[in-house]
């Protein structure tokens, strides 16, 4: 039995919760960034301030600038997780299979199997999108179609409002004529190396063969090849279950305070995640840090990771700000924990400035020569300098 994934997306959530409170922002720009923040970004736009130029995580100062008739309006994390569970409890009815976003208006809803019960999966669909529409006055985006991959990237060709459907068998018609940048997962390394060849279609991908992607992309051929074919075994998580992380421990086989033992047991760490990420598709968003002191004081640190990656250096950037925020202390460290979470797609934005892509594109390319290395000949193949002196 083909699978049934239906996408429920609200466009710019955090607006569209405001916009309920206020029927007076409705029909004007919304800007929504901490107003008292001495480097306030924006937290989020609605469609009017996106047209403008406005884009998330832009500097406050710089997007009232671009749109100067946009209201500003402080974040309410507190509404958009109560809107999210308002829109948990109304697809609840329909499958236990239920994948929300955190506080971003996304849903996936496996509802593979209960055409019985409820009637076919695009019936299911169109009920949520009436029912939130009439008790939560939002209008969701929303598709079907066999997996999340596909079922993403449905919603985002509708987006702000609209509906797809992608029958079997109809993905890889459905995704051929669509620009690359449209898929889930694909990086912005990605969307460059595939520019220096000419190609800015998924059909314009499907026609290499896995062996000649191999070439240019090393590891990251398998997950293109596969994703521009619309194929994802990805299932949707059951409701309550714990969002995805990535989490590692390291005990000192000798309590510790020299920077170079911690430094390099993180950094190895920090590659062991890594290569997890992008073996599962991923990006982490944020990284955090336990420390356990010798005399049984425990220190707990985290640092955002801005854009979402999976490269092993960017982790360890962000992986050293926590671990200075949590060692304060000169009593040594006897064990060492790293997380890794709010894992997501990685995002496809390019960098902002050339110099800056060039150089993640080096550090990427790096990556993924050095997992493939790895694989054919094992973990300790190649190393990290670090690294070396880190005991098991």
């Amino acid at each position: 039995m083909p699978r049934a994934v239906i996408h429920l997306n609200i466009a710019d959530f955090a607006v569209a919760v405001e916009r309920t409170m206020e029927a007076g922002l409705r029909k004007r720009p919304v800007i929504i960034a901490p107003k008292g923040a001495a480097r306030a970004a924006v937290y989020d736009m609605s469609e009017e301030a996106y047209q403008a130029g406005v884009r998330k995580h832009m500097a406050l100062r710089s997007a009232v600038r671009i749109c100067r008739d946009a209201a500003v309006l402080s974040p309410h994390p507190d509404r958009y997780e109560r809107a999210m569970r308002e829109l948990l409890r109304r697809a609840l009815p329909y499958s236990p299979l239920i994948e929300a976003g955190e506080g971003d208006g996304h849903l996936f809803v496996d509802v593979t199997g209960t055409g019985r019960l409820f009637g076919p999966p695009v019936d299911v669909a169109r009920r949520l999108n009436m029912q939130i529409r009439s008790d939560l006055a939002m209008a969701p985006t929303w598709s079907v179609a066999t997996n999340k991959l596909v079922a993403k990237v449905a919603t985002r060709l509708v987006k702000p409002i609209g509906e797809y459907v992608v029958r079997a068998g109809e993905e890889q018609v459905f995704l051929s004529p669509l620009p690359v940048w449209l898929v889930p997962g694909i990086e912005p390394d990605d969307l460059t190396r595939l520019r220096e060849f000419n190609i800015r279609t998924i059909s314009q991908v499907t026609a290499w063969r896995l062996e000649q992607l191999e070439v240019p992309f090393g590891n990251r051929a398998r997950f293109l090849y596969e994703s521009v074919r619309g194929i994802d075994a990805s299932p949707v998580l059951p409701v309550g279950k714990p969002p995805p992380q990535i989490k590692l421990d390291h005990e000192f086989s000798e309590d510790t305070n020299e920077a170079a033992a911690l430094e390099g047991v993180l950094y190895a760490m920090v590659e062991t995640a890594g290569r997890e990420m992008r073996r599962r598709r991923l990006a982490g968003r944020r990284v955090v840090i336990t420390l356990d002191h010798s005399d049984g004081v425990r220190r707990i640190r985290q640092s955002a990771v801005n854009p979402a990656t999976a490269n092993d250096r960017r982790l360890f950037t962000a992986a050293g700000k926590a671990l200075s925020l949590a060692w304060t202390r000169r009593v040594r460290i006897r064990h060492m924990c790293l997380v890794c979470d709010r894992l997501i797609f990685p995002p496809a934005q390019q960098a902002l400035f050339p110099e800056h892509r060039r150089e993640k594109e080096k550090q990427d390319n790096l990556m993924s020569a050095m997992d493939g290395i790895r694989e054919r000949f094992g973990q300790s193949a190649v190393r990290v300098g670090r690294t070396l002196d880190v005991d098991g």
